[in-house]
């Protein structure tokens, strides 16, 4: 069965109000017939630097640890391609069955053009 787990820095700076955001999408995922894997956007925004945050719940349906070490993600709005970017994460590791939020940070450079910030997703481009 599923469960939501909570990066230890972020359980500790996450607000009571976006714990219970979290806690009821995750509680509103269905598990997929096909994918092993997927993301639920939560919200994005752009920082000081100009890079584009995207907040997701990190989905792992399968029996395997998930790792991020050289992942292509994008992100895509309107089936329009913001950014594109390889993610090397050591310290994000999901574990079998687990979901768990994070923020993906795309540096300016990976930026292809500017979205609304609204209605977007990521897509996972490896295996």
């Amino acid at each position: 069965m599923q469960k939501l787990q909570y990066e230890s820095s972020w359980d500790k700076t996450l607000s009571n109000k976006d714990r219970k955001i979290i806690e009821e999408i995750f509680l509103e995922t269905s598990l997929p017939k096909q994918s092993r894997f997927q993301f639920t956007s939560l919200w994005q925004a752009m920082n000081h630097k100009g890079e584009l945050l995207v907040t997701v719940l990190v989905h792992n349906f399968s029996h395997q640890v998930c790792s991020f070490i050289n992942k292509n993600l994008r992100y895509i709005e309107k089936n329009e391609i913001i950014a594109e970017h390889t993610f090397t994460l050591p310290s994000l590791t999901v574990q079998p069955e687990t979901s768990m939020p994070w923020t993906f940070i795309f540096p300016i450079e990976s930026l292809m053009s500017h979205g609304s910030l609204e209605n977007g997703h990521l897509e996972y481009l490896n295996d």
